[in-house]
């Protein structure tokens, strides 16, 4: 290390900066990429069928299915990217952008291991609320540029759908700050070590808290079974109905690769990071990539059971149920954190 600090002189600080950013962005874009065969492949079971299983490397038998990813991102390569007449093609060019860059940016902050971190930052809850909430301007930027009534009327349904989830997930977010006393993820993982292992966990005075973050993460991710924005029996297919090629690919990126954003912050503030779930074994990055795992896995499950609901009854959970469970909750952790005061100070 010191040799290429000495090699690079005042230019050693970008070009490690750059390393790193490479060595999240990567493997993420990987992970989204065979996040969508691991979908399909989920499905597929659940729904007994086989899923994809003909696209192979180099032939090999046994890795039948896993070119599929691949494949699929070469053919929309290739794509003509077609733009409406009368659309406004730069903003129509923008909006992709702006749904994934959201996706992208917020894992500077996210914390691997103690050490393993982009950029530990005292206010890292509070970029990461700051960051997310602009991947609606993207929705609402492609409806509007697209020119096409039912592109518009979709970006208007899915961006009511992110802002009214987003509120429960702001109040959700707040119950961890009230236990971490901190901003910082790191400090909030660190918050939840305790001798009890899993037990010592968020999610266990923050079980509400906890679902609200995950059922809310589902309906701002616009996944089934809140996908009304893509709802083919209403209204086409939402928001991104004029996009093709990689233009139309890279809202899906911006999918899934909120979906892993979404299961990391969750495993990272409800599920110990980190953290060992039982005390004598080590910690570990790899127990953060086994929650996130999990926490997928339950993305998937249910899209394969769960039918998708009506509009109103979307808006109804977010705002009668959501929104009042988390306020009813801050409320009991707040006279719970008070408590030894009112008894012994």
């Amino acid at each position: 290390m010191e040799y290429f600090e000495s090699l690079l002189g005042p230019a050693w600080p970008v070009v490690w900066t750059l390393a790193k950013i490479i060595a999240i962005v990567l493997p993420l874009m990987i992970g989204v990429a065979y996040l969508t065969l691991a979908e399909r492949k989920v499905i597929g079971y659940m729904q007994v069928r086989l899923g994809p299983n003909r696209v192979s490397f180099f032939g090999i038998r046994w890795l039948r299915g896993w070119g599929q990813p691949i494949a699929d991102g070469l053919k929309l390569l290739t794509k003509e990217i077609i733009i409406p007449t009368g659309a406004n093609k730069f903003l129509f060019i923008l909006a992709p952008i702006l749904s994934i860059m959201p996706a992208l940016a917020a894992w500077a902050v996210v914390p691997f291991d103690p050490n393993l971190v982009l950029a530990n930052v005292d206010a890292g809850l509070l970029y990461v609320l700051a960051i997310t909430s602009m991947g609606v301007y993207g929705v609402i930027i492609a409806g509007w540029a697209s020119n096409s009534k039912y592109a518009f009327l979709g970006s208007l349904r899915s961006a009511a759908q992110i802002v009214s989830y987003e509120i429960a997930m702001g109040f959700a977010l707040v119950g961890v700050l009230m236990m971490a006393h901190s901003l910082n993820l790191v400090e909030i993982v660190k918050q939840q070590q305790g001798s009890y292992g899993l037990f010592s966990w968020n999610w266990v005075p923050l079980f509400p808290m906890f679902l609200v973050y995950l059922i809310s993460g589902v309906a701002e991710t616009n996944r089934a079974p809140f996908d009304v924005a893509e709802g083919e029996s209403e209204i086409v297919a939402g928001f991104h109905v004029e996009y093709s090629g990689m233009a139309f690919a890279v809202f899906f990126l911006a999918e899934y690769a909120n979906m892993i954003l979404v299961s990391t912050l969750c495993a990272t503030m409800f599920l110990g990071g980190w953290l060992s779930p039982v005390p004598f074994l080590p910690d570990s990055f790899l127990w953060l990539l086994a929650k996130v795992a999990f926490v997928l896995f339950l993305f998937l499950w249910f899209r394969a059971t769960f039918p998708r609901y009506r509009y109103d009854q979307i808006m109804r959970l977010g705002w009668k149920v959501f929104i009042p469970v988390t306020l009813v909750w801050l409320i009991v952790i707040g006279g719970w954190m008070l408590t030894p005061y009112w008894l012994w100070g």
